[in-house]
């Protein structure tokens, strides 16, 4: 049996084994340190598994408090996502676009202050997605750091990896501070999401009340922040591997081919029932882990998948699919868009330090992503 995560040359390039398994066993079981499970790695199969209602984010018989947020399914997950989908409206993202704007200036501008050599992420891909949502929810900006602070300390405790009690006290910090927005934002709404929350209701489903409103921006915290971490670096690598971060070109249509090629992949899911998935059967109970990154180098889906190549007509699955569809995608894309032309016009010269083997990479389960990337110009 395979080890999951497989073996991959270099931290961008997806492991050579997807594409066997896709031509042989594409829904094969694979070893996890959290036991055994199902790795399903072509497209029309994770479009299918994504879809199903027989497999969804928790154990079956598992309690699910309202804590969980958007982190349950059926009809409670239903509720919320119609209570929150008006707040992420096209019309609210385009208005902060000129915030993003002026914070990737600001921040672009201290690395350019600060002289090679930096270390991009702490430098502009961590702290940049933070003060956005920061904007976004309306937190005031003299707390600002207060809030990157939690943040970060929520972000680098991982519950199922590391110590599970220094988990719980970093998120259980940031949730304090995140339940006094949400008491301020009662009291005194103002045009941002966080108040848009506060007041949404429908006739079925009433109004959000504060633990669920703690624990959504708790996932639009970890899940905005480091979606756009992420793709932001592999964005700068990937360009500067192909010599294109001097001509970003179409550069929506690079965003879009970045997030496709991206490496992360959505949260496990578990059987509800017995089911058939590409001639494996899957009882109740077991795991199943949908790989995007295979999904999307799928070349029954994707002509020439390893390329980059802006301009493509296939959707791809970066932001999931389903029901489980990521809310924020429209936020991930702007903040990209706007931020990498913005990047390449101040330091057109950057470069690597190290090669793309070396960069430091962390991956689990779900989330992948860089320690550190140093650079020069």
């Amino acid at each position: 049996m395979l080890e999951h995560p497989l073996p991959r040359p270099d931290p961008i390039t997806p492991p050579p084994a997807f594409d066997e398994l896709r031509r042989s066993e594409p829904v094969a079981q694979v070893a996890t340190a959290f036991g055994p499970a199902w790795l399903v790695t072509s497209a029309d199969l994770a479009v299918a598994a994504l879809s199903d209602d027989r497999l969804g984010l928790t154990p079956p018989g598992a309690e699910v408090d309202v804590r969980a947020s958007l982190f349950q399914d059926g009809p409670a997950h239903a509720r919320l996502r119609r209570l929150v989908a008006g707040a992420f409206r096209p019309a609210r993202i385009e208005a902060l676009k000129p915030g993003i704007a002026a914070l990737a200036e600001e921040y672009v501008e201290r690395v350019v202050a600060a002289g090679p050599p930096v270390d991009l992420v702490d430098a502009l891909a961590a702290p940049l997605p933070v003060m956005v949502v920061g904007e976004l929810v309306g937190i005031d900006p003299a707390r600002h750091d207060e809030f990157r602070k939690l943040v970060d300390g929520a972000l680098a405790a991982d519950p199922m990896s590391g110590d599970p009690e220094l988990a719980m006290t970093a998120w259980t910090a940031l949730g304090g501070f995140v339940a006094d927005l949400v008491a301020t934002k009662r009291a005194a709404p103002a045009d941002d999401l966080l108040s848009d929350l506060v007041a949404v209701r429908d006739t079925d489903d009433g109004r959000l009340d504060d633990d669920e409103l703690v624990a959504l921006v708790q996932v639009v915290l970890a899940a905005g922040t480091l979606t756009v971490r992420n793709a932001l670096v592999q964005a700068v690598v990937r360009l500067l591997d192909e010599d294109r971060f001097g001509d970003l070109g179409d550069v929506a249509g690079l965003v879009e081919e970045v997030i496709r090629r991206a490496g992360t992949d959505p949260f496990p899911r578990f059987a509800h029932g017995d089911l058939e998935l590409g001639g494996a059967h899957i009882a109740v109970e077991e795991m199943v882990l949908v790989s995007l990154e295979a999904a999307n180098h799928d070349p029954a889906r994707f002509a020439e998948p390893h390329d980059l190549r802006p301009g493509r007509r296939e959707p791809h699955l970066g932001f999931g699919h389903g029901p489980h569809f990521c809310l924020g995608a429209a936020l991930a894309r702007a903040e990209l868009v706007v931020t990498l032309p913005i990047l390449a016009r101040r330091l057109p010269g950057l470069r690597l330090d190290v090669s793309i083997a070396d960069i430091p990479w962390q991956r689990g389960l779900v989330d992948h992503g860089p320690l550190a990337l140093p650079m020069s110009w």
